[in-house]
């Protein structure tokens, strides 16, 4: 604003003062809760939100967190009584080599026909050279003395073209890509130099789609013993395919686990992945409103709620600090409960309800509305409220969702196992860049799905894979309640 027109306003009088010092407070006023926004945004980590560690600035950040550990008093390292692993002499050594000894080293009198009285020994493990062998099979064709009818000997399965790479090698390629996550053309290389195994990108596509295929009948296996389970952790991040971003959802337990990509995010893509829709069960997840669409328990991951608490608690308010303390506490009790019973007492839980209820209503009183005289007309919809008090009312009113691990302890307290199922596919788009083509990203999903339970189950994942083509996979054959 010009000199001249502040002096025009002062000349037209009080009234015109007044209106220009309002306006003037109202533009500072927005301008203020448009800088907390922005400081807001800016000061959002991986510890004090949901966003993932990925997101992070790569400078070194400040520690906003104190940990949550406490200090155990031990040194560090390995401590007293641990047996430790490390490399051992063998007892019966694939190759021994003799070192004579041919002079005395004092005296240097010949020693050669001398008796050797002890041996100092010192071991190497080494791998031999791996190279691509050949085996033959040839079937014999004999003709009938009798008949003359022409008889040919039957290949065994699996055997049927002129030349082929065997099921070990196939599985070797896609172990290297779809559990390493090597690139393919990295992934022939390696087998080139390592084994003098020429495959081509090619050939190793092939390999993984004819493993997809193979893998159908496990995928539907599996998504039928999810639906059994008590409890199945649900996630969900984005996987670009063809240059566009779509959505790897994930559906997993401690022995199970199924992936699935889509354009969509929400209850489409849910839909489609066909676990939720027949569910009964607890649902596990970080409060992403589509799951609530389904008729199942929920149960909200505690990690999240735990960083939003710290995420608003330099707002000068008591109550997130105090509901962060109480879950942490609850949680306490509920695994020192777990090596001697299967539920709390019923005075525990009315105990930590009622101190629930009562940060609810600190956190009620902490919030109260400005008693501000909007002249403005009103606007339509939702009205807008602070991150703090968002998060209040989540805790208001999913209160037996975030705390049905008390009440329930087959349900744990956090997210985390769908979160480390999840992050192989931010690391795969990382390390071998995004998906070409949306087979590309099935075969992924399932392949890896396949890879995951099989580590999930102590099964060798190489020896996994190689049953999938020697027509074996596995598959979970556990009870589950």
């Amino acid at each position: 604003m010009e000199r001249e027109e502040i002096i025009a306003v002062y000349e037209a009088g009080p009234d015109a003062v007044v209106n220009l010092i309002e306006q003037l407070f109202a533009t500072i006023a927005k301008l203020e809760e448009r800088i907390k926004l922005l400081e807001d945004q800016l000061n959002k980590n991986s510890r004090n939100s949901s966003k993932p560690p990925s997101t992070d600035a790569y400078a070194k950040m400040k520690p906003t967190v104190k940990s949550r550990r406490n200090k155990s008093g031990k040194k560090a390292g390995g401590q007293k009584g641990h047996t430790g692993s490390t490399l051992r002499m063998v007892d019966n050594p694939d190759e021994t080599i003799i070192h004579n000894v041919e002079q005395c080293s004092n005296c240097c009198i010949s020693l050669k026909n001398e008796y050797t009285i002890n041996y100092e020994k010192r071991q190497i493990f080494d791998i031999p050279s791996i190279t691509l062998k050949s085996i033959e099979h040839r079937a014999e064709i004999k003709s009938c003395p009798n008949c003359g009818q022409i008889n040919k000997a039957e290949f065994p399965d699996g055997i049927t073209q002129p030349t082929q790479y065997s099921p070990y090698i196939r599985a070797l390629a896609v172990y290297l890509h779809d559990y390493q996550l090597i690139p393919y053309e990295r992934s022939c290389e390696l087998l080139s130099d390592v084994c003098g195994c020429e495959i081509s990108p090619a050939t190793l596509i092939r390999a993984e789609n004819e493993c997809f295929g193979k893998l159908e009948g496990f995928e539907n296996d599996i998504k039928e013993l999810l639906k059994q389970s008590h409890a199945i952790h649900f996630d969900e991040t984005g996987a670009r395919i063809n240059g566009v971003r779509n959505w790897l959802h994930v559906a997993s337990t401690d022995k199970l686990t199924y992936y699935f990509a889509h354009q969509k995010r929400g209850s489409e893509a849910m839909n489609d992945m066909n676990v939720l829709p027949d569910y009964d069960g607890v649902a596990v997840h970080d409060f992403w409103k589509p799951y609530y669409k389904y008729g199942c328990k929920h149960s909200l991951c505690n990690v999240h709620l735990l960083r939003e608490l710290t995420g608003v608690s330099d707002d000068k308010q008591q109550w997130p600090q105090k509901m962060d303390d109480l879950l942490i506490d609850i949680k306490k009790c509920v695994d020192e409960t777990r090596d001697v019973s299967n539920c709390l007492g019923v005075k525990q839980i009315r105990h930590f309800e009622v101190m629930y209820d009562d940060i609810t209503k600190m956190g009620l009183e902490e919030n109260q509305p400005p008693l501000v005289v909007n002249t403005q007309p009103k606007k339509r919809g939702r009205k807008k409220q602070t991150k703090v008090k968002n998060l209040l009312d989540r805790f208001i009113g999913y209160k037996g969702d975030i705390l049905r691990f008390m009440y329930d302890f087959e349900v744990p307290f956090d997210n985390n196992q769908a979160e480390r199922d999840v992050r192989m596919t931010k690391v795969q788009q990382k390390i071998s860049g995004t998906f070409r083509s949306t087979q590309g990203a099935d075969s992924f999903c399932r392949i890896r799905g396949y890879i995951s339970t099989a580590k999930k189950n102590t099964i060798s994942v190489i020896d996994a894979i190689k049953d999938v083509f020697n027509e074996k996979p596995f598959v979970p054959y556990f009870p589950i309640a």
